[in-house]
């Protein structure tokens, strides 16, 4: 095989491109892109600013799912609205709850205005004691062959919009009665966090996942902070740097070993992007800084990548880098060759990471009773008959 067939090789092309609905969702639009629209609908360009920022207010502040609700805007705008446009986000067709209160979301994404063409996402809420942690997809499938990983066993189907990939966030919100309006105790958010570690490269949707992450940090809006929205890639290289200028949130890169030829089969992509350029793009990446660790992810596999000589090369490797190392007991799915490393393994190279000057947490697997944890997500709900997949519906729609 030359070089170049096996590149070729290393990621997996799109079978469709998104086909938008007649009436389009204003979901994921900017400001100007709310104004444009409105432009189009006959609102007079001294009307256009003030009405896409009422209409910016009403759907990502307030989370308004029609446009009747929008009570600050004229009966008559609505109506108007309403007929070239709708505010709808994914359908849940299916919610799970694990025994530890994660949450996993089956969303449905229409094509085009067939049912027959839908195509469907996993999303995952993880609750705890600090914090709301929501993981969200940026691609129906995945584009690349990562053999660890159960959702790269999947087709690639196609990338998401930015509409999409926010409404996962707004989704999330509705489910958790999580808008300005939601009534607590103390006021505090529930979903506090995004992690773009769902389905998908998002570094191979870049530009609309640039797109999306913008609206869920603006701060008159979503307003996560861009300090708790992180994006994990496997290491497209051309596109790290641009992330840190274009979108300036937290970077986490999907390692998992620290020699090429290890890489080579766990991560493919290392075959066209190798550790020595990702490194480097790692240390050129925009606001890196003790206060703005890069995270690297490190799922902990018996046998393959755990030694502690393993532990010494990885800490040779960072070298220079603010970083942290988050280690990631593998979560085991149908059909997969590894298996997790032995807890007393992980503990010795947590502690010489450690012991090294690196903080290296030990993440807790949750949601694994419903495929929902880290690696798992692979739509596993397409799998269940029709009676079952009806009967999760059902549940999800009365909860």
């Amino acid at each position: 095989m030359t070089m170049l067939s096996e590149s070729a090789t290393l990621e997996k092309t799109a079978l469709e491109t998104y086909v938008a609905p007649a009436k389009p969702s204003l979901i994921g639009l900017s400001r100007l892109e709310l104004a444009e629209q409105l432009g189009r609908i006959g609102v007079q360009p001294a009307q256009r600013k003030m009405r896409a920022q009422q209409l910016w207010h009403w759907i990502y502040v307030r989370g308004a799912q029609a446009f009747d609700e929008m009570t600050s805007i004229s009966k008559e705008m609505r109506g108007e609205l309403a007929q070239h446009f709708t505010v709808a986000r994914p359908e849940v067709v299916a919610e799970q709850i694990s025994n530890d209160g994660t949450r996993k979301w089956l969303l449905r994404l229409p094509s085009g205005d067939s049912v027959e063409k839908a195509h469907e996402v996993e999303c995952v809420y993880i609750p705890e004691t600090d914090r709301g942690t929501l993981c969200v997809s940026s691609q129906v499938g995945c584009t690349l062959n990562c053999s660890f990983c159960h959702t790269g066993t999947q087709r690639l189907v196609r990338n998401l919009t930015a509409g999409e990939i926010v409404g996962q966030v707004m989704v999330a919100r509705d489910r958790l009665n999580d808008w300005a309006d939601r009534e607590t105790p103390n006021g505090n958010r529930l979903v506090t966090n995004v992690v773009m570690m769902g389905m998908g490269e998002p570094l191979y949707n870049f530009e609309a996942v640039r797109d999306a992450l913008l609206i869920v940090s603006d701060n008159e809006g979503i307003g996560i902070s861009r300090r708790r929205v992180t994006l994990s890639t496997s290491g497209v290289v051309p596109n790290i740097i641009r992330t840190g200028d274009e979108i300036g949130v937290m970077l986490a890169i999907s390692l998992h070993a620290v020699r090429d030829e290890l890489r080579d089969e766990l991560v493919p992509l290392n075959k066209k992007y190798p550790l020595a350029e990702l490194l480097q793009a790692c240390r050129d990446y925009p606001g890196a800084s003790n206060a703005r660790r890069i995270t690297f992810e490190y799922v902990m596999l018996k046998g393959v990548n755990d030694s502690l000589d393993d532990a010494k090369l990885l800490v040779k490797m960072l070298k220079g880098i603010p970083a942290k190392i988050n280690l990631i007991p593998f979560n085991p799915w149908p059909g997969t060759k590894y298996e997790c490393s032995d807890w007393a393994q992980i503990e010795k190279f947590s502690e010489y990471i450690f012991n090294a000057g690196y903080s290296s947490p030990v993440r807790t697997p949750r949601g694994r009773d419903i495929l929902a944890a880290c690696g798992q997500l692979k739509s596993e709900t397409e799998k269940l008959s029709v009676r079952e997949r009806d009967a999760l519906r059902a549940m999800a729609m009365t909860d």
